[in-house]
């Protein structure tokens, strides 16, 4: 394989095709199901599909064959299968010579195409729905989480054939339900098993990257319990001065009940059920992450006047993020917005909240205990729910094969000029957690371009464009190096 022009003709193809059609897809506010129960009726989801799908039809791969499944009362999914490409060229090397593994049968590479909700604070001349390229980045909801990558996917592969590189067979399985926690994607799973087979290679595209100078994969995915907590004293608002003092306020014994799960002072989360212990591989991964990536740790987030993080010591930052639980109230209902709040002591406070649980946590057994802990007792005996809405199970990668970390560090090289690089990530992505589950053998590559500053899931959200189009490269590589050199 000629590196080089695997990476011309990639960034051809991203400034030629891929671009645009992000462009396109970025103005279609897909947000998921979760964030829009009428997704059906508003056709926005079918219109990010029908875009991707009209796109892939138009690549020159040889034996592409595509499907929009669409299973009753299920977000649709889009399956795509290319049968295993064999160079005409004899014994042409792909990698190393001194890889020495019996091909794969099957790579399969993932995304999704849903979206996170608009949020506010996004500066001005930009917007969710509004896509800008600036400074090589291009703004907008989606780009970058995740639609990229049924691009970024398609590309790489159509890059192999063009050089008449060898490459596995390879399916691409995109879902459209993701930013809800992935509902509907047990049941894809189930129902298009036969067809994938047993993967020996998962390439997720779906997670970030340290840094913008080299290629990342991602050692662990945290878990998450998601619901919310509603507190109920009054039937009816009434007159702050004459009922404070004797009626109990919600928003009081909401912040009472978060202090079972949290200590306030310290962020630290308090039931043991909750935690998990972190190997000496994972802090050693935690330690390089930290020295490569230095202040950038923190700096990378847009800390408000003189705000400073949790703690100076960047490793035990990286491992907050990546092994420890945390909790954030991420929305709230029963409060009014100030111009409008009146000397009135409200009926009920609703807190969303989002607890990220460590890689190794099982969700679907924190979920309860989360539950239990915050309705049972409740104070002055007001009406306390938590209705859980997600409970999602981290991710910890397998042991690496070796000749999958020296594709790895050979595709870094390549395309960055740096060596490769392992950082455990803060976010949840439900499905590498139902892949490890259901196909134990399987190695896995989990890489994204959610870098610093790429704030996805809040404002100014952004690609960089030339990391992606780098990504891709390293993608190619990777898939060509499950061929046996022979």
């Amino acid at each position: 394989m000629d590196s080089q022009k695997l990476a011309r003709h990639i960034a051809h193809h991203w400034a030629e095709e891929i671009t645009p059609r992000l462009i396109d897809y970025i103005a279609i506010p897909a947000k998921s199901p979760l964030f829009d129960p009428d997704w059906v009726a508003h056709g926005h989801i079918d219109q990010a599909v029908d875009l991707a799908v009209a796109w892939a039809r138009q690549q020159a791969i040889a034996g592409l064959r595509l499907e929009v499944v669409r299973l009753p009362a299920r977000t649709p999914t889009i399956y795509i299968d290319i049968p295993e490409y064999k160079s005409d060229t004899a014994a042409r090397p792909l990698l190393e010579r001194d890889i020495k593994i019996e091909a794969p049968k099957t790579v399969l590479l993932y995304g999704h195409l849903d979206k996170q909700p608009e949020m506010s604070g996004w500066r001005e001349g930009l917007g969710p729905w509004q896509p800008v390229i600036e400074d090589g980045k291009l703004y907008g909801r989606g780009g970058a989480d995740d639609g990229y990558a049924i691009f970024s996917a398609l590309s790489a592969i159509r890059a192999l054939q063009a050089q008449d590189v060898a490459h596995p067979r390879c399916v691409v399985l995109i879902e459209t339900s993701e930013e809800s926690g992935s509902p509907d994607l047990p049941a894809y799973m189930e129902a298009l098993s036969p067809r994938i087979g047993t993967p020996d290679v998962v390439i997720g595209l779906d997670s970030g990257c340290g840094d913008y100078e080299r290629l990342w994969s991602t050692a662990s995915l945290r878990g998450m319990v998601g619901g919310t907590l509603t507190v109920e004293v009054l039937t009816e608002g009434v007159h702050s001065g004459d009922a404070s003092g004797v009626v109990p306020s919600s928003f009081r014994i909401a912040r009472q009940l978060l202090s079972r799960i949290e200590d306030e002072t310290s962020g630290q989360i308090l039931p043991p059920e909750f935690h998990a212990e972190i190997s000496e591989e994972r802090e050693r991964q935690a330690a390089q992450a930290a020295q490569i990536l230095g202040r950038t740790v923190f700096e990378k987030f847009p800390f408000h006047a003189a705000t400073e993080p949790i703690t100076r010591d960047l490793t035990q930052l990286v491992l907050n993020r990546a092994w420890r639980p945390t909790l954030a109230v991420t929305g709230a209902d029963g409060l009014p917005p100030l111009k409008s709040a009146g000397n009135v002591l409200r009926p009920m406070t609703a807190l969303k909240l989002s607890l990220r649980l460590p890689p190794s946590i099982n969700a679907t057994l924190a979920a309860p205990t989360m539950k239990r802990l915050l309705e049972e007792n409740p104070p002055h005996h007001a009406s306390v729910k938590f209705e859980i809405e997600q409970a999602a199970t981290g991710w910890n990668t397998p042991q690496l094969a070796p000749w999958l970390a020296k594709a790895l560090a050979r595709a870094s090289h390549n395309h960055y000029g740096k060596a490769a690089a392992f950082l455990g990530e803060g976010v949840t992505i439900p499905f590498m957690s139902m892949l490890g589950q259901q196909y134990p053998q399987a190695q896995f590559v989990i890489t994204g371009v959610l870098g610093p500053h790429a704030n996805a899931h809040g404002p100014n959200e952004f690609l960089h464009l030339d990391y992606a189009q780098r990504l891709t490269c390293c993608v190619a590589e990777i898939i060509a190096s499950l061929v046996q050199s022979e």
